[in-house]
């Protein structure tokens, strides 16, 4: 069950698990940078970029070159731009399938809330139905923070 090639896409997985570290392999992904300039683009500690950049390099997925007293980074494989573009399409995909949803939960709940008040005279209490538009809404509103 727990093959080589099952253990590795774990460990790099593993490797992918934090936001800090995609960040840096995507701003990678447009040449080398030095690790002074990818501190300054994250805008974060040199401490925690440094341990983010250790992470990376021993689950080998940047290479490493140093020029005087500069370090410079680069992808070893473009292969994982691809991935990490692929895990970008897989959010969309998904977060246009909430949002139709969302269309469609808000369309019937629009219908039935207004023959609901009219019948009752007043607004219905909270449903599963508006539960989880809720949670659509939240999950349709982190996508458009990520296009920004």
């Amino acid at each position: 069950m727990n093959s080589p090639l099952r253990r590795f896409k774990a460990e790099i997985f593993q490797a992918l698990a934090h936001p800090t570290r995609i960040a840096i392999l995507e701003l990678l992904e447009g040449g080398e940078l030095s690790a002074g300039c990818l501190i300054e683009q994250l805008g974060i500690e040199q401490a925690n970029v440094s341990q983010h950049l250790a992470v990376l390099r021993s689950k080998q997925l940047v290479t490493t070159r140093k020029a005087k007293t500069q370090v410079f980074y680069s992808l070893r494989d473009p292969v994982i731009s691809r991935v990490l573009q692929l895990m970008k399409n897989y959010f969309y995909a998904h977060l246009k399938e909430s949002r139709a949803m969302l269309d469609d939960l808000e369309s019937e709940s629009n219908g039935t809330t207004k023959a609901t008040i009219r019948s009752r005279g007043k607004a219905p209490m909270a449903t599963a139905a508006s539960r989880q538009r809720s949670s659509l809404r939240q999950i349709s509103s982190l996508g458009k923070a990520s296009l920004r």
